[in-house]
């Protein structure tokens, strides 16, 4: 089963998101007002079906309430039991109250992981400081304390911070980890992509540690298939296949192509014999989704 592991949804009137209604505030992924409305599962779901994905994950995204946010994705999905959904959703893993956020999400059939994002840009990370959780103890406590409850977590970040935090997740080898976004390669030039492949690695030697091929239109919103070749040729060959996972960001990256040129390109560059893999096999065992 083909399964697109990594996109968000948002209604609006349901789910408050701050960063998505901000008005005139360009983001490192381009211009979000042709985003600023609703995104439900029936218009996801009517490009991902006609590229043959029959499921998906679901990834938090920045909600005011996230325990909100992921009891309307849980709804969701229980209205659309024909379309198999896991989601991963946002708790502060250095919260004083950690333990009961991931309590009362555990409550949620859908629940397989959570996402706290340690990098995005590096200009909007000097101002969020979300870099500093790589030196809070209780970050680490907080991804050991995932696998004992049988949850992953996705890992968003940039190129700079990964050889840090392979040393984090070294203390942590019994969580499984999805790397978000290949790595954010945010240069674009040959030295940017030769550095960020040499960081990669930090990542990619440690074996609970998968990767997706997503969002790469968030740095480079005029990206053509031979510009992302590289990235994709990379993170297989580090990766191998079986770690390997797409995913379309969507409707995140929808400001830059459509689903339908995304997948393509995906699929073109991905080698035939590995394409079940990446496009559903890893993602099927790492989310725990059907299979067939």
């Amino acid at each position: 089963m083909k399964i697109d592991a990594h996109h968000h949804l948002w209604n609006l009137n349901a789910v408050h998101y701050p960063w998505l209604m901000a008005k005139g505030e360009p983001r490192f992924f381009g211009d979000p007002a042709p985003i600023q409305r609703d995104y439900l599962l029936d218009e996801f779901t009517r490009d991902a079906k006609a590229q043959g994905f029959a499921g998906s994950v679901h990834i938090q995204v920045g909600a005011a309430d996230p325990l909100a946010e992921a009891t309307w994705v849980q709804s969701v999905a229980d209205a659309n039991p024909d379309w198999p959904m896991a989601q991963v959703a946002f708790c502060d893993l250095t919260a004083p109250d950690a333990e009961a956020q991931l309590d009362a999400l555990q409550d949620l059939p859908t629940l397989r992981g959570v996402r706290q994002i340690v990098g995005r840009a590096p200009g909007e990370d000097a101002v969020t400081g979300t870099n500093e959780l790589l030196g809070n103890p209780a970050f680490l406590t907080g991804l050991q304390g995932l696998a004992k409850r049988g949850l992953s977590f996705d890992l968003q970040l940039l190129p700079e911070l990964m050889e840090q935090t392979a040393a984090v997740l070294a203390s942590a080898p019994d969580t499984q980890i999805a790397l978000c976004h290949a790595g954010s390669p945010h240069d674009r030039s040959a030295e940017g992509l030769a550095y960020w492949a040499r960081q990669l690695s930090y990542l990619s030697e440690l074996p609970n540690v998968s990767c997706k091929l997503s969002g790469l239109g968030m740095f480079d919103p005029h990206w053509t298939a031979q510009s992302v070749a590289p990235i994709v040729e990379t993170v297989l060959s580090q990766f191998s296949p079986e770690r390997c996972m797409v995913g379309s960001n969507f409707p995140v990256d929808s400001l830059h192509a459509n689903y339908d040129v995304l997948m393509e390109t995906y699929r073109k560059l991905v080698p035939q014999a590995d394409l079940p893999c990446v496009f559903g096999k890893a993602a099927s065992k790492f989310y725990q989704l059907p299979q067939c």
